[in-house]
């Protein structure tokens, strides 16, 4: 087979999904993967599977996948509190399929973003949200701050392509136009190369955003420091704030999963608003899975809410502590689980897992993903983006159109999930 190169690829490894690669195939083989990304080129080849995976497996014996999809309506249909869990690593015509056959069933339907962004998604709805595009990041932004965010590890090319380095139309310096900020609990590899590294003492966030509003509006403090920060620094931060053409900040897991990490996201949030009173600020989540962005727009279109969705009753039903998949499970409630994607079982904690090995579990997954359980029925599914076509939503909920450029005889997750509703 001659060598193939396909260009403007996707990539669904974080939720920068750069569409900007160039793929090299080789004999059916992933070779090249261009500009290089150490996230994304590991991603990629590691779809060369050395051998072609049986489409469904019952108890880790290959099957048919009409046996597969038998045994799994049989499980769900004798189920009484089905859980549908994951989404964040399929496409949109898999979320949709997962959220008509949640409502087939009167299931509970969450998302990897209630172990990970869940507080920052309760947040905004309290209190709103300033934001932007990327590329109005991209071509704006002369303060870019990061809080509790590492995307040098997370995201290597979010400051190359949309925050720090590329010129933009009035940033046309890149870099040099730009003041970078970190604040974090530690020194990370962004913050060595950060303008300005605020240290802050951990769980201390939230004192440290009020503080900031206080200063902000004008206010001064008699104190000598506020979570582990000189009261002189935080002063200059938010003097720099103030005084830029276009801020903005991209906060992270490190300040959404604290103790009371909707709290300190709505500080945050709140502090963005007040800003725009003297320049133009905006905020923006640093989600990690590739889709998890799309998870929360498709479930929110066909439901009216992004995650934790409860359909029993026959309408949707939210709330987030109540209908998570950690807190269905750590409560022994669910009888059967569909995992669309099995990353999400290691966010969970050892009592939800443990409630996983207790019950008939349904897995969709790809054929080089990590096999953290041995499920009762196991469905190797094409990649969007590789082997099927799709769209994925960028962390700025822009969706980006994924393209098959390499055939599997694979079924996608979409043809899996609506083939169990059918048999239903």
């Amino acid at each position: 087979m001659a060598k193939q190169v396909f260009d403007d690829i996707a990539c669904t490894v974080c939720g920068c999904v750069c569409d900007d690669l160039r793929v090299a195939v080789d004999d059916g083989r992933i070779a090249v993967v261009e500009p290089r990304c150490r996230l994304a080129e590991a991603w990629f080849l590691k779809q060369n599977v050395a051998t072609s995976p049986s489409a469904a497996e019952l108890a880790g014996k290959p099957v048919e996948l009409s046996v597969g999809i038998a045994e799994a309506a049989n499980i769900l249909r004798q189920a009484r509190m089905p859980l549908i869990y994951g989404l964040a690593r399929s496409s949109t015509p898999g979320q949709r399929a997962a959220v008509h056959l949640a409502d087939r069933l009167g299931a509970v339907i969450d998302t990897n973003a209630s172990t990970c962004h869940g507080p920052s998604i309760v947040a905004l709805q309290a209190v709103g949200e300033s934001t932007s595009t990327l590329g109005e990041v991209r071509n704006r932004a002369d303060l870019v701050i990061y809080w509790g965010s590492n995307p040098a590890s997370s995201h290597p090319r979010h400051m190359e392509r949309y925050a720090v380095e590329p010129r933009g139309q009035f940033v046309p310096g890149g870099r040099k136009d730009r003041t970078l900020v970190v604040v974090d609990s530690r020194a990370t590899e962004t913050a060595r190369v950060a303008d300005l590294f605020v240290q802050v003492r951990q769980g201390s966030d939230f004192e440290v955003l009020w503080v900031l509003r206080a200063l902000v509006q004008g206010l001064k403090l008699n104190v000598a420091e506020v979570g582990g920060v000189p009261i002189g620094v935080l002063e200059d931060l938010a003097a720099r704030m103030k005084g830029c053409r276009t801020g903005v900040v991209f906060f992270g897991r490190g300040l959404s999963l604290g103790p009371v990490g909707h709290a300190d996201v709505e500080a945050l949030l709140r502090l963005t608003t007040e800003l725009n009173a003297y320049t133009r600020f905006y905020a923006r989540r640093m989600r990690i899975y590739g889709d998890v962005a799309g998870a929360d727009s498709v479930l929110t279109w066909q439901t009216g809410y992004p995650f934790s969705v409860n359909l029993a009753r026959g309408y949707p039903r939210y709330s987030p502590g109540e209908y998570s998949a950690e807190a269905c499970l750590s409560r022994g409630e669910v009888d059967a689980c569909v995992l669309v994607g099995g990353e999400g079982i290691r966010t969970l904690s050892d009592r939800a897992r443990a409630a996983l090995e207790r019950i008939p579990t349904i897995v969709l997954d790809y054929a080089s993903a990590e096999r953290l359980m041995q499920p009762t029925v196991r469905f190797t599914t094409a990649v969007y983006g590789i082997h099927r076509s799709g769209t994925a939503y960028r962390m700025d909920e822009v969706p980006i159109p994924l393209r098959g450029f390499m055939p599997s005889p694979l079924p996608s997750d979409d043809e899996v999930l609506d083939g169990i509703r059918a048999a239903l």
